[in-house]
């Protein structure tokens, strides 16, 4: 069976409906596909760092992270988001183990730098060993993965978990990247667009067409074609169970 790689984002976590849509989509997702599930947590780390008196901090929307703040992005992350997701799937009967990127050398990183200015402990991923991945596909379990990465350096850096996703779903040889969201797909004169090619995509940007919160999904679904993995998806919990969706391609 395909491995499918699946993004899910920060704000939809916490939300209880939402966790236990994503256990039964998965449960029908797992006869068909090895899903992969790499999330993020954003919503709830700027909660805590505010909870500490840190206040949270961005360069051009890219969050800067000090030591406070990924001290953290790590307990967010990889603790608290991470095991409730792991929790949440082992209790609806889904066998599953949480990640992060640190694990097994699983996600290897260098410091981002950024015109802008210094975001501090952000990296992006220079390297990507999945076979401890692939080891517990094999074993039938669901990794679950945050994105707190191992820098080259042996320091702890804190990923976007859609580059993360990315990155990963290219070392696996992924069959697909879904964007698990709060929305159906790309919306045209009201009807779900079952698919999308890079070029038309990219002309309903120009035009308009695609507007609004979608355009960073679909800037998002394009970097993943780009990076040679074979299809891209932006779906919610119903079409994730159905096959629906908005797919993207190269062609």
């Amino acid at each position: 069976m395909d491995i499918i790689v699946l993004k899910i984002g920060g704000n939809e976590i916490d939300d209880e409906a939402f966790l236990a849509g994503l256990v039964e989509a998965l449960g029908a997702l797992r006869r068909v596909a090895r899903p992969v599930l790499v999330h993020g947590g954003g919503k709830e780390i700027a909660q805590l760092q505010k909870a500490l008196g840190l206040e949270p901090r961005f360069v051009e929307g890219l969050r800067v992270t000090d030591e406070a703040s990924l001290r953290v992005a790590e307990m967010v992350l990889s603790g608290a988001v991470n095991k409730r997701l792991v929790g949440r799937l082992i209790a609806g009967g889904i066998p599953a183990l949480g990640l992060s990127g640190v694990d097994g050398g699983l996600l290897r990183a260098r410091k981002m730098e950024h015109p802008a200015g210094d975001l501090g402990w952000v990296g992006e991923v220079t390297a990507v060993d999945a076979s401890l991945v692939h080891l517990l596909l094999e074993r039938g379990l669901v990794p679950v993965i945050s994105p707190i990465s191992l820098g080259l350096d042996g320091r702890t850096y804190n990923i976007n978990a859609d580059q993360a996703a990315v990155a990963l779903a290219k070392a696996l040889g992924a069959g697909s990247l879904a964007f698990v969201t709060n929305v159906p797909g790309v919306l045209a004169e009201g009807r779900v667009m079952p698919r999308l090619s890079v070029a038309e995509a990219e002309d309903w940007v120009a035009q308009g067409v695609i507007s609004g919160g979608m355009v960073p999904k679909v800037r998002a679904a394009l970097s993943v074609v780009a990076a040679g993995v074979p299809e891209a998806r932006i779906v919610d919990l119903a079409g994730l169970r159905t096959g629906g969706g908005t797919r993207f391609s190269a062609d």
